[in-house]
């Protein structure tokens, strides 16, 4: 493998050759399974990210860890084994794709990446569509525990160096929260919005740029690093971006739905 992003290009002349991951999700739409089915990249899986990436609301925020053994459970009726290579990709510039990328890898799977521009740039691509629901498949075998990615929880974030605030800058800022009860962002926390991980075509940048976004709010290869975003989904986008940049950062997984549960724990705005 050669990074954690692979190209329309690439993907195609591996198609036959990979287990490929459809997990088509959007914050508080439907969810992706009647798009998938509408079409998708030959040979996909749908993964519901609610049902299978992230365990029911509640303590741990908006979409704690999935238990163990129902992502085992997951992975395997997709396919996924241990030592062949993984393919996600989703229709949301890779903010859903990026979650279970990130859980893979934490379950211990380094042979996965997340495909560079998502369902759109295939399809733009002049990719072939297979339509209907998943096709009949060999059971996989993912059997690692987690603990592979370095996590934080509420009482570790405040004293990360460098804590990214993945989502966007008006509710870093406190200026609105349309989803969790309180708004603001984690005290001493830095605003790096997904956005800036992408170029205009939707695709990620450069590791160059990358490196310069990041750098800009102190984070770089020796720097102790960890995200957060509003439930630890998009937050995952950001974990990429920076491995992308050759920056190994953890995760806050509860993030900003798990930090306001508590109300004794201070916010900041602006």
């Amino acid at each position: 493998m050669t990074g954690p992003l692979i190209s329309v290009a690439e993907l195609r002349a591996q198609l036959g050759d990979v287990t490929l991951l459809d997990v088509r999700y959007r914050t508080g739409g439907p969810p992706g399974r009647e798009d998938f089915e509408a079409g998708h990249v030959p040979g996909a899986a749908y993964v519901d990210l609610d049902a299978d990436l992230a365990a029911p609301p509640g303590r741990g925020g908006r979409h704690p860890l999935p238990p163990t053994d129902v992502f085992h459970a997951a992975m395997r009726r997709a396919g996924v084994s241990a030592g062949h290579p993984v393919v996600v990709y989703d229709d949301w510039q890779g903010r859903a794709a990026s979650r279970c990328w990130w859980l893979l890898r934490h379950h211990g799977h380094d042979e996965v990446r997340v495909l560079d521009g998502g369902w759109a740039a295939w399809v733009a691509a002049g990719g072939d569509v297979e339509t209907g629901g998943s096709r009949d498949r060999e059971a996989g075998d993912l059997a690692g525990p987690p603990g592979r990615m370095t996590v934080v929880d509420a009482l570790d974030a405040p004293g990360v160096a460098v804590l990214v605030d993945a989502r966007a800058p008006e509710r870093y800022r406190g200026e609105t929260e349309p989803i969790d009860p309180v708004a603001g962002h984690v005290p001493g926390a830095v605003n790096v919005p997904t956005e800036a991980n992408l170029d205009a075509s939707g695709r990620f940048r450069s590791p160059r740029d990358l490196a310069e976004a990041y750098a800009a709010v102190g984070a770089g290869p020796d720097t102790d690093v960890a995200a957060y975003c509003g439930s630890g989904v998009t937050a995952c986008h950001g974990v990429l971006a920076m491995e992308v940049a050759g920056i190994r950062a953890a995760l806050y997984p509860g993030s900003w739905s798990d930090w306001v549960a508590d109300p004794g724990r201070p916010v900041e705005t602006g």
